[in-house]
């Protein structure tokens, strides 16, 4: 039956929903490329929460998603932004989010990273303030078994250069148990992150980034950059000591840098591997038989889709993700930690399904379609 989808001026549009989902089944390891999706968590829809009010998980639906990105290959990152860490999970709800689905993966079998901030601090903080939040963040990931993500810190934006920089990770660095993935998160993503690596000059901040890596490359599994500049992402992967591995977070050119070029490749941290995970799937199996035209043949047409979740303002890139795990069925509702489900307009909803059910991510596009209409007459959208 057709929909009629508003766009961004109010007039709606006759669309006419596919009937048959992509064939995307579980299948063998990757060989190639080492995946991580960057996994969203499922609001408990009926806890008497407010915007502010300690986030409310449905558990059981939160393991299963990720149960199904396990059953597809992909590894998880677990408590990252797309999570909304730091916009609605406070570090109590990350740090219960971190040891269940790290006991999970060990019950599937599944790889698991787990982010380590420093979200516990309110207010302004020094340095020793600082890398103790890191450490205590750190004991419960190596605790859980999990491998440790070392994001960006807030607290530690206002550092006072990159020195500053090289003593908290360098102390981090020295300590970890096991080597880590080190994350460099842009401002699009979260404003507070300005001038991270102590410049807002970008060559220097990368500079400092380095000279982070360089002095402990032993501890570095490798880099997460979440800068949306693919340039910017090969020059420095080609700058990394040998065995320090690139995970692209580029959710606008991630599939001409998983493929690669002549000089290398990225291998994937991606929050757009939520709703993309069993497509991204088959795509990488398709690039580990050496077939990057294939690869690219699947993949290049989602770009249009993560482009639009991942519009500015980016930060409100999951709604989308969340919008898209509930037309797909991973959920039996819309709602978000934090009300975050208001985050994006009618408008932006009609246009994510749409280019979703192009591409046939639904598992089943009638109850997708059911529901978009659900969500069309709530807005007052009837026909």
């Amino acid at each position: 039956m057709t929909l009629h989808l508003p766009d961004a001026h109010g007039a709606l549009r006759a669309y006419e929903p596919r009937t048959e989902p992509l064939a995307l089944t579980p299948g063998a390891p990757f060989t190639s490329r080492t995946v991580f999706s960057a996994a969203h968590v499922v609001a408990d829809p009926y806890a008497d929460t407010t915007p502010d009010s300690p986030a409310a998980v449905d558990w059981d639906a939160t393991l299963a998603f990720r149960r199904h990105l396990w059953s597809h290959g992909l590894g998880v990152a677990e408590a990252m932004d797309t999570a909304q860490r730091g916009m609605g999970l406070d570090w109590a709800g990350a740090a219960e989010l971190i040891r269940r689905s790290s006991a999970e993966a060990k019950a599937a079998g599944g790889r698991i990273a787990c982010g380590v901030g420093t979200d516990q601090l309110t207010g302004p903080a020094n340095l020793t303030e600082v890398r103790a939040a890191y450490e205590e963040q750190l004991a419960v990931v190596e605790e859980s078994g999990a491998q440790a993500i070392l994001m960006a810190s807030r607290a530690l934006a206002a550092a006072r250069g990159p020195e500053d920089y090289l003593e908290v990770y360098g102390h981090l660095l020295r300590q970890a148990a096991e080597p880590v993935i080190l994350h460099w998160l842009g401002p699009m993503f979260d404003p507070t992150l300005e001038s991270y690596w102590g410049s807002s000059d970008l060559d220097a901040a990368t500079d400092t980034f380095l000279d982070v890596i360089a002095a402990h490359p032993d501890k570095v599994d490798g880099i997460k950059v979440s800068l949306l500049d693919a340039q910017r992402e090969i020059d420095l992967r080609r700058r990394l000591p040998k065995g320090v591995r690139c995970y692209t977070g580029d959710d606008f050119h991630y599939p001409e840098l998983i493929a690669g070029d002549e000089q290398g490749f990225s291998h994937a941290l991606l929050g757009i591997f939520d709703p993309l995970g069993p497509l991204a799937a088959q795509a990488v199996r398709v690039l580990d038989t050496g077939d990057r035209e294939g690869f690219r043949a699947l993949l290049d047409p989602t770009v249009e889709l993560s482009r639009h979740l991942f519009q500015a303002p980016t930060r409100f890139y999951k709604t989308g993700v969340v919008f898209l795990a509930w037309l797909a069925g991973h959920q039996s509702h819309f709602t978000m930690v934090g009300g975050l489900q208001s985050a994006r307009s009618l408008p932006h909803f009609a246009r994510a399904y749409e280019l979703a059910d192009t591409l046939g991510l639904f598992p089943d596009p009638k109850r997708a379609e059911e529901r978009m209409r659900n969500l069309l007459s709530l807005y007052g959208v009837d026909r």
